[in-house]
């Protein structure tokens, strides 16, 4: 494969990560209206293969970009933009999904401040980069950002796993594994705010230069 054609081939998995994201949300609300049967089977199946790969295309296209050299600056603006996508349609997604549901009020209520928290995130930081880069800041990925980044492919499809399984499980396991949402949920949250926070300290310059500047 030439490197045109390996780079092409990264940035193709990058994007792949919108289209399969989608294709999950449409079989996930589609297999809640016909749960049962060969056609929800297929659904359920469709849907949990098409957030799977969502997922690992985070990881693959990152691996191939190294593995063969074509670390471009499409792909580093790209990557970010399209794990963005994931979490704007994943979370809101999973959100109406325990809604709907109607099982736990609690957990409704922890996922819609989870998903409002990750979207708040991400709009602050995207800010703060687009003024950090005006004054020449380095305006890479943290490592605390990548770990939460590849922690919620993970922790999305183990909340999806409850949400579509559950009810076909033993009672005994719903208790436990509400729970371990729960913890997933949390641990997300508490990374979240441990790198917007992170973030902030390490733009806050940048920011007061702008003010300062705009102030003058």
């Amino acid at each position: 494969m030439t490197e045109s054609g390996k780079s092409r081939f990264v940035n193709a998995l990058t994007f792949a990560r919108v289209p399969l994201i989608f294709g999950w949300l449409v079989f996930a609300v589609a297999y809640e209206y016909a749960p049962g049967g060969v056609r929800g089977w297929t659904f359920l199946a469709a849907a949990c293969l098409m957030m799977l790969l969502s997922g690992l295309t985070d990881a693959w296209d990152g691996h191939f970009a190294r593995k063969w050299n074509v670390v471009s600056p499409l792909g580093k603006m790209s990557d970010p933009l399209m794990d963005k996508v994931f979490y704007i349609v994943a979370f809101p997604g999973l959100s109406w999904l325990v809604m709907h549901q109607g099982e736990s009020e609690a957990h409704g209520l922890a996922m819609m401040s989870f998903t409002i928290l990750y979207m708040l995130r991400d709009t602050w930081v995207t800010f703060m980069r687009m003024v950090g880069a005006r004054y020449g800041a380095d305006v890479a990925a943290a490592r605390l950002g990548k770990v939460r980044t590849a922690l919620s492919f993970p922790g999305a499809g183990w909340i999806y796993a409850y949400c579509s399984l559950h009810r076909l499980a033993p009672a005994s396991w719903h208790g436990p594994w509400l729970w371990s949402c729960f913890a997933v949920e949390g641990l997300l949250m508490l990374l979240t705010l441990w790198s917007l926070v992170s973030y902030t300290r390490v733009y806050m310059p940048y920011m007061v230069r702008a003010v300062c500047k705009e102030g003058t």
